[in-house]
């Protein structure tokens, strides 16, 4: 078995017990940006992975959720952020550098761009990882899309570079703002041929880790300053916000988002489906 984890601080909560050793977890992991391993987990190269909601959308008849195990926000999220140098409203033809890593941030940001700032700018894909973040800003640009540990650093107050851009936009603020919903960025599938009681096994091995990590945040925190640079009572304030369950208001949010990605063309229409019981 071979299972999917992105190394961005906010999946610590969910492997800080198995890398810790707390928790066994019967399988090989693999590390990966999300966009990897969404290509990992289309390709069958992966057997359970955190993937990218739109991911999920993409081609929801090959996988099936994880329940409860997520990772979502019911306001500001703090790591999936655009930085521009003018209201968003009128980004109208400009360029905007849009992280490669994630699908999903790139499709809510599209869709907010079209149907709450009503503005139409030009999306150029480039990288925005910590160590990407000088090279990018060579390109030239008027806003970009930045997520996970890279944009967590910049809006911590520990990056110069954040002076540059004085229109900061929290994507999970803008998307509570608009739809009243919380946002899931992230979502926990199994191959549909990944044999059932072996999915069933992980999941209960990535819940029972999960379950340590939100009792052990504190020490998740100043493993996650080490990691990033970002102060540790940051880092816990951005841990505490998340939400990594997968409950009804969550869904509720997933299959609302789902439903403007399909209206707009970008996702086929379809349902959840999720793991079966033994």
């Amino acid at each position: 078995m071979r299972v999917g984890r992105i190394p961005y601080i906010n999946c610590y909560p969910v492997y800080g017990a198995i890398d810790r050793k707390v928790v066994p977890l019967d399988a090989e992991l693999v590390d990966g940006v999300p966009s990897a391993l969404n290509t990992a987990m289309a390709l069958g190269r992966l057997d359970v992975s955190v993937i990218s909601a739109v991911e999920y959308a993409r081609d929801a008849a090959r996988y099936v959720l994880l329940p409860d195990l997520a990772i979502s926000c019911d306001g500001p999220v703090r790591s999936v952020m655009l930085f521009s140098r003018r209201p968003a409203e009128s980004l109208d033809h400009a360029r905007v550098l849009v992280s490669r890593s994630s699908m999903t941030s790139v499709a809510l940001l599209q869709l907010m761009f079209e149907q709450v700032w009503k503005s139409a700018p030009a999306f150029v894909p480039a990288d925005a990882e910590i160590a990407d973040l000088a090279r990018s800003g060579m390109q030239r640009h008027d806003a970009r899309l930045i997520i996970g540990d890279a944009a967590l650093l910049l809006t911590s107050g520990t990056s110069a570079m954040a002076a540059d851009y004085p229109y900061v936009y929290d994507l999970g603020a803008v998307w509570k703002e608009w739809t009243g919903l919380p946002f899931v960025f992230a979502v926990w599938v199994a191959q549909r041929t990944t044999p059932v009681a072996s999915a069933l096994a992980i999941h209960a091995q990535l819940i029972q880790s999960r379950d340590w990590g939100l009792a052990h945040l504190d020490q998740l925190a100043a493993q996650a300053a080490v990691a990033t640079g970002v102060v540790r009572s940051k880092a816990l304030e951005y841990l505490s916000g998340l939400d990594y369950g997968l409950r009804y208001e969550h869904l509720a949010g997933l299959t609302t988002f789902f439903g403007k990605l399909a209206a707009s063309g970008r996702v086929p229409n379809g349902s959840l489906a999720f793991l079966p019981a033994a």
